[in-house]
């Protein structure tokens, strides 16, 4: 299997293929990346890869099924997360379409 990327790798790919300097090309991720964290309560969508969206997760009960408390119920309170959901478009290229 193939190592991943680092992120210098990646802006030095980017910044050949789009004619610009790796100092662009990092400046470019950390604006966008400042620009997701303060608009994923609205959906933050990176075009060709996918949505970046805050989910509220209600309330729910568990059964717990290790240490002391196993075979109790458990009220899990309600919490919020953070999604990330993958594009068509990138599925179909990574995978292949069906």
């Amino acid at each position: 299997m193939a190592k991943a990327l680092t992120k210098s790798e990646i802006a030095a790919a980017i910044a050949e293929k789009v004619g610009v300097t790796k100092k662009q090309v990092s400046q470019f991720f950390e604006a966008q990346s400042e620009l997701a964290y303060k608009q994923a309560k609205n959906v933050f969508t990176i075009p060709g890869i996918g949505k970046l969206k805050l989910v509220d997760r209600p309330a729910r009960k568990m059964v717990m099924r290790f240490g002391a408390d196993a075979g109790k119920e458990k009220l899990i309170p309600k919490s919020k997360k953070v999604k990330f959901l993958v594009a068509k478009a990138a599925k179909d290229s990574i995978l292949g379409k069906k």
